[in-house]
């Protein structure tokens, strides 16, 4: 129970919050596309195939990826495992900087004049997951709850 409660243990303050929710949100679109089809994405099975056939992931950790964008934006915008969820996210975007971005530099493809999109995005997505993997997940997070039900019963 001691590893639990470290785990979810988190301030009472905003700014984990403001960060758990904007990254979740920014991802969940992301992961609904890849587990749904949502979003013009080509659900499970069609992003599974592309990431084992064309890009030669082993089908394991092209399902742990697939889970980490889905399953942790949604334990982000539910503040549900923040630091597990927000270690998934780092681990996909060193993935995608390694495997796609880096060849194309730092920055976006923001006028459309470089043949892919640079790693600045993941840069951002991983100093945000790396704060909440810190903090965990701030106010009104099933953490929070959690953590907190968990000291009332030592007592």
């Amino acid at each position: 129970m001691k590893a639990l409660h470290k785990l979810l243990a988190t301030p009472a303050a905003c700014t984990p919050t403001l960060l758990r929710l904007t990254l979740g949100i920014v991802f969940f679109p992301h992961g609904a596309q890849k587990v749904l089809g949502w979003f013009g994405g080509y659900g499970f099975s069609g992003t599974m195939g592309f990431f084992t056939n064309m890009m030669h992931i082993p089908a394991l950790f092209a399902a742990l990826a697939i889970a980490a964008e889905f399953l942790g934006a949604l334990g982000l915008i539910f503040g549900a495992f923040t630091r597990i969820a927000a270690a998934g996210i780092v681990a996909n975007m060193l993935v995608a900087i390694a495997m796609v971005h880096i060849k194309f530099g730092f920055f976006m493809n923001w006028y459309g004049n470089q043949k892919g999109e640079g790693i600045e995005y993941h840069i951002l997505v991983i100093g945000i997951a790396l704060a909440l993997i810190f903090t965990g997940g701030g106010n009104w997070s099933m953490d929070q709850a959690i953590a907190r039900k968990l000291e009332s019963g030592k007592n």
